[in-house]
């Protein structure tokens, strides 16, 4: 009796114990594995919402290709999963569960493990499970990785404690932040890139028993805790539980400051204990511990104290805490010296290794929390496309790069961090941010001065989340529209690219880059140095790509008047720096033969930095030196030694941090090259004044996407509206008409803003913040009816809007023929062909580029060129609705047939459907006359061209355009086009009488 109520009351015990407790006291086996995937068909190839396994990928050609297959040699059943891969960009397969049935609790188990087939690649392959949320393609990420260093089969296994919060992308910008284990949704895996491969997988199920270690961790509030001399700093310790449950155990914390580089007793007083959190302490309680510093009077750089922290009962904080004592009294800290002496002062105090982490620039998501950041001395982080912190907004991208640029306190030198992000229409990379028109749609403006302003919101806006560098303008010249980023371009004119560097000043400020250090302004970035734009279709060599990062064939002449003209401008304008292009160039007669940019000094070093004078630093593009021949130090010794000051090595930083370095231990990279690279870059970052004010100035913030933002945006998306046909005035509507709205374009925002919005690719749909064509034109009070399709009836309506074009695209991805074509989906021709029948109609293209449109333009009463106008769709319905005349103007000529490309102005065979600079234009009066009113124009234009009369000079050649324009009205033919595309180009290098010579011309063939 007395043993049966012992065994009872142990059995009560053993069920009020935590897990981990109950499983000591019972001597608990671990529970049996529980499988999530043996692989033997019990799992479909399917998404979301059933249950399966698929693949993705960054394109077309990057997804695997997965089968499941017999294996005698299976570790378990008689089937594994294989795959064969080729990935360029990203790629992987994921499991998801079924998003109608419950999610699936995982948080009794220790981790979760699968068999893999080795291949000794040495390469990681990333692995991720997916929790909480509404279903696996809306749940938060959490990430580890293995490394494939074996050959054959292994059992891996992974505790759930090695996963970590993902930072590069989350689907849904995060939920909590917590690995709560309770409804997990399944688990992808990304697969290596830039090598072909197999694989093969087995079981993958969940083993062992759960701890209060996975449930419980010790935090502290930073990692690094600047501090002055003399100073105190306070360390806040904590203890935080999934689900905010209070502890099951005690949680012990012994601390003890030690082992840095400042001494005990002379730089700060020791300071050790122990501290307690007991059974029930709830989730979030703190303790403090204090390190007091000492002070003297010499003049130091920082020193660390670390303060060690040994902990039972829970995880540990992944790193170690350390106090540091700033760096003082050195002259390279002293705001009121010269930057040149600063940086001289700085640069003689580096190691190389400290200036090899200068030149060097990682991938936000690459470095996790940061730690790497002090590690290696990291000089540079960046934002690729995408690549945001969750939640995205203002707040947390300031949060996220004050908590990187506190790790720089914790170096030597405490070097702050300089930023960067492709902010290429507007804090595109933001949700909430004022989107502006693409770059062609800037061209289109033809407005300088609205260039500059554009640009200038953006600095605005990027600068008040802590980000002091922008990666643009592309002063791209795009002679083919084939390009799949001819959208990031000006226009086809190296004038007319010239003429909207306004928007550097825009960015940066004064050419003497004292504006650097103001709250709304950042270092701009001229790209792609030089000759990205003029690619030959069929020359590139990147994956599926046909034209990016291709070879540019020019003569020496063609070279210096097309792609490198607009970087001398810019480098004029006090341009802080220049990233070269992905392509190759090959000079005819330079007896090189096509060479990758990346690798051309006499370009880098002779021309850019050498005769045009630049004397900003040279960011390499993303991964761009891994494109050239020879093994890693050949790419690094070429690319630095051509003239490269920053490598943009995403994921490979270390590898370039210690090849730069045994490289010019080697002496194959002189001294004096590292340092003036270093110097470059000191002085930038001094001009910005990240050495006095390292952090985030969001006082600014209010103002991101504000009215007054989204107004300049408004403007520029009315001034880039290129109305290419009007038969009978048909624009601008009137209020009053009853108006049939259809088009895959019309109501969707992420058509309008296309590519590089929110993530590198852009996406369709409901994406960012702003207003559709269709909305603004409701605003605008027209009398609206909507039917994407065309599908509603379209009797008794008095005009038809018909929005078509592109979705977005990116960069090589968009290049025609992969994938993409210059010709409208069948729904869009249907679309259009059936409304043009049924009523007059207005055709408005939402592109990054021309569509041929010829063979329906009989159809077409009205033709609008709308390119990528952004967020601010009411800037369209106020040309279509008269409230702002139309004033855009063709940036590159508009094409009868894909045969006919390249086209561009200048060509000697020139018989577009539209020419460079055809824009017609409403509520604004045509001058009346002919031939005679011509010649009277040109003598004026002639006049104000001696004078200098340049606000005269564009006015009298516009009063001529508009005349060519009426007598032409569509019979387009060659004799009119050659010689009105040459007088736009005419008039933007202020040749205007010529101008005028030439329209007139043109009148002629009318």
């Amino acid at each position: 009796m007395r043993r049966t109520a012992l065994l009872a009351s142990a059995a009560l015990l053993t069920a009020l114990l935590p897990l981990t407790a109950a499983a000591t006291a019972s001597g608990a086996a671990d529970p049996p594995p529980v499988p999530v995937d043996r692989f033997e068909g019990e799992v479909p190839f399917a998404a979301q919402p059933a249950e399966g396994i698929f693949t993705w990928g960054g394109d077309a050609d990057d997804p695997p290709a997965l089968r499941l297959a017999d294996r005698p040699d299976a570790p378990e059943g008689a089937k594994v999963l294989t795959g064969t891969y080729d990935i360029s960009g990203y790629g992987g397969f994921t499991h998801d569960f079924a998003a109608g049935e419950p999610a699936h609790d995982w948080s009794a188990h220790r981790g979760i493990r699968f068999w893999w087939e080795g291949r000794n690649t040495g390469k990681k392959i990333a692995f991720e499970i997916k929790d909480g949320g509404a279903n696996g393609e809306a749940s938060e990420l959490w990430t580890t990785s293995f490394t494939d260093d074996f050959t054959g089969w292994k059992q891996v296994e992974i505790p759930f404690g090695d996963f970590t919060y993902r930072t590069d992308y989350q689907p849904v910008g995060g939920i909590d932040h917590v690995l709560g284990l309770t409804a997990m949704w399944g688990y992808a895996l990304t697969l290596p890139t830039g090598v072909q491969g197999s694989f093969a997988m087995d079981d993958v199920e969940l083993y062992g028993r759960a701890d209060q270690s996975l449930r419980a961790s010790v935090t502290t509030g930073a990692t690094v805790l600047p501090v002055k001399e003399g100073g105190t700093a306070t360390l806040k310790i904590g203890v935080s539980t999934t689900g905010a449950a209070p502890l099951d155990e005690p949680v012990t914390v012994a601390y003890a400051t030690g082992g840095g580089t400042a001494e005990p007793g002379k730089d700060y007083t020791s300071a050790s204990g122990t501290l307690t959190f007991p059974a029930g302490t709830a989730s979030g309680a703190s303790r403090t511990v204090q390190v007091h510093t000492l002070k003297d009077k010499a003049a130091e750089s920082a020193e660390s104290i670390p303060v060690t922290l040994t902990v039972t009962g829970a995880k540990a904080p992944a790193e170690t805490p350390q106090v540091v004592i700033d760096a003082h009294g050195l002259p390279y800290l002293d705001s009121r010296l010269p930057v040149k002496k600063r940086v001289a002062d700085l640069l003689g105090r580096m190691s190389l290794a400290e200036k090899a982490g200068q030149m060097t620039q990682a991938e936000r998501g690459a470095v996790g929390t940061g730690g790497d950041i002090t590690a290696y001395g990291l000089g540079s982080l960046l934002s690729g496309g995408g690549s945001t912190p969750t939640p995205n907004t203002p707040a947390a991208w300031a949060r996220m790069i004050d908590d990187f640029q506190l790790r720089t306190r914790a170096t030597r030198l405490q070097i702050p961090l300089i930023y960067g992000v492709d902010a290429v229409h507007g804090h595109n990379n933001l949700v909430g941010a004022t989107v502006m028109p693409h770059n062609i749609g800037i061209g289109a403006t033809r407005d300088p001065a609205l260039a500059e302003r554009t640009g200038a919101v953006t600095a605005a806006e990027v600068r008040a989340t802590g980000i002091p560098w922008d990666f643009a303008p592309c002063l791209c010249v795009s002679r083919d529209e084939r390009w799949g980023r001819s959208y990031e371009s000006f226009g086809e004119d190296p004038a007319l690219v010239e003429s909207m560097e306004t928007v550097v000043q825009g960015l940066q400020g004064r050419a003497d880059g004292k504006d650097l250090g103001r709250g709304d302004k950042v270092l701009a970035t001229a790209k792609h140095f030089a000759g990205d734009g003029g690619t030959a279709y069929g020359s590139s060599t990147t994956g599926s790509y046909k034209i990016d990062q291709g070879v540019t064939r020019v003569t020496r002449q063609e070279l210096e008047a097309v792609h490198l003209a607009p970087f001398a401008t810019a480098v004029d304008r006090g341009v802080g720096t220049v990233m070269p292009s992905y392509s190759s160039l090959d000079v005819i007669g330079d007896g090189q033969g096509p060479v990758k940019m990346h690798a051309r000094a006499d370009m880098i070093n002779g021309v850019l930095k050498g005769r045009m004078g630049f004397d900003g630093f040279v960011i390499s593009d993303w991964n761009a030196i891994d494109q050239l021949p020879g093994d890693y130090g050949s790419h690094v010794r070429t690319s630095v030694n051509a003239g490269v000051d920053m490598m943009m090595v995403p994921y490979s930083y270390k590898d370039f941090t210690g090849t730069l370095t045994a490289e010019a231990g080697a002496g194959r990279i002189t001294a004096k090259r590292i340092d003036d690279a270093v110097s470059r870059i000191l002085t930038q970052k001094f001009r910005l004044g990240l050495f006095e004010h390292p952090y985030a100035d969001t006082r600014g913030a209010a103002a991101i996407g504000s009215p007054a933002h989204r107004a300049v945006a408004r403007r520029a998306a009315a001034e880039s509206q290129v109305l290419l046909k009007n038969s009978g005035g048909l624009l601008p509507l009137k209020k009053s008409q009853k108006v049939y709205v259809a088009g895959s374009n019309a109501d969707d925002i992420g058509n309008q803003t296309g590519g590089w919005t929110v993530t590198w690719q852009g996406a369709p749909g409901n994406t960012v913040p702003g207003t559709t064509v269709l909305q603004g034109m409701r605003e605008a009070g027209g009398n609206v009816t909507w039917s994407k399709d065309a599908s509603a009836p379209t009797g008794g309506y008095d005009v038809g809007v018909v929005v078509v074009g592109e979705t977005p695209y990116a960069e090589g991805v968009g290049d025609v023929g992969n994938g993409h074509s210059l010709s409208l989906t069948a729904a869009d021709q249907a679309a259009v062909d059936k409304v043009c029948a049924a009523m007059k109609c207005v055709v408005l293209i939402v592109s990054g580029r021309p569509q041929l449109i010829g063979d329906r333009l009989d159809g077409i009463d009205a033709l609008v060129a709308s390119w990528l106008p952004g967020t601010e769709g009411e800037g369209v319905a106020d040309v279509l609705y008269g409230k702002r005349p139309f004033t855009g103007q063709l940036p590159v000529t508009w094409p009868r047939s894909e045969a006919q490309l390249p086209v561009n102005v200048g060509d000697t065979s020139y018989d577009p459907q539209y020419p460079y600079g055809w824009g017609l234009t409403t509520l604004t009066r045509v001058p009346d006359g002919g031939a005679a009113e011509l010649r009277a124009l040109g003598r004026a234009a002639a006049a104000a061209e001696r004078t200098g009369s340049a606000r005269t000079g564009r006015e009298l050649v516009a009063e001529a355009r508009l005349i060519v324009q009426r007598a032409a009205g569509q019979r387009i033919t060659e004799a009119l086009s050659k010689p009105f595309a040459d007088a736009d180009h005419l008039l933007l290098t202020g040749r205007y009488g010529k101008a005028v010579e030439k329209l007139a011309q043109a009148y002629r063939a009318a």
